[in-house]
């Protein structure tokens, strides 16, 4: 039997956070006994509200019956500009494959899933950050480097918001 895609929904609710969690562990290398109680709350809280607006939608990878990785797609509007003249926005996230699993086909099915999902709902605007191992499965999918793109880390707005402005 081949990878299957299945679709999340509110009923795997325990399953997405536990996966959730997996993702966030690796990529911010949480420690094993860090507490995370109040990350998976939050986490709960957003797929409850989230899957049922359709403003994100999650799915899982399985090989026999087993959930193998997962992957997700949030759906958004910006402000139309002549790059993106609809607005429409996908930001994909939460792609992963257990190590076992990778590099047998399963990060591809997931992100053809994803991407199917976002062209169907005419989201012109598909983007997402990758690790430096996964860059080479966007690559070959067609995607490229975003160039202007910062970030103001948490905890420094108010930093920012409290200097008077430059002359």
């Amino acid at each position: 039997m081949g990878i299957v895609i299945r679709k999340a929904a509110l009923e795997d609710m325990d399953l997405l956070v536990q996966w959730r969690m997996e993702v966030l562990r690796e990529v911010f290398s949480i420690p094993p006994g860090q507490p995370t109680g109040e990350l998976e709350k939050e986490n709960r809280r957003y797929y409850q509200r989230a899957l049922q607006t359709g403003e994100h939608m999650a799915c899982f990878a399985c090989l026999d019956n087993a959930v193998i990785g997962c992957g997700g797609v949030c759906f958004y509007q910006e402000m139309p500009s002549p790059d993106n003249p609809t607005g429409k926005c996908a930001y994909l996230m939460n792609l992963y494959v257990r190590p076992p699993f990778r590099r047998r086909g399963a990060g591809e099915a997931l992100l053809k899933w994803l991407v199917s999902r976002a062209a169907k709902r005419g989201t012109p605007k598909i983007y997402l950050e990758t690790s430096e191992a996964g860059k080479p499965l966007y690559i070959k999918a067609g995607f490229v480097p975003m160039r202007g793109m910062m970030k103001l880390p948490a905890g420094e707005e108010g930093g920012i918001a409290s200097r008077p402005p430059s002359a």
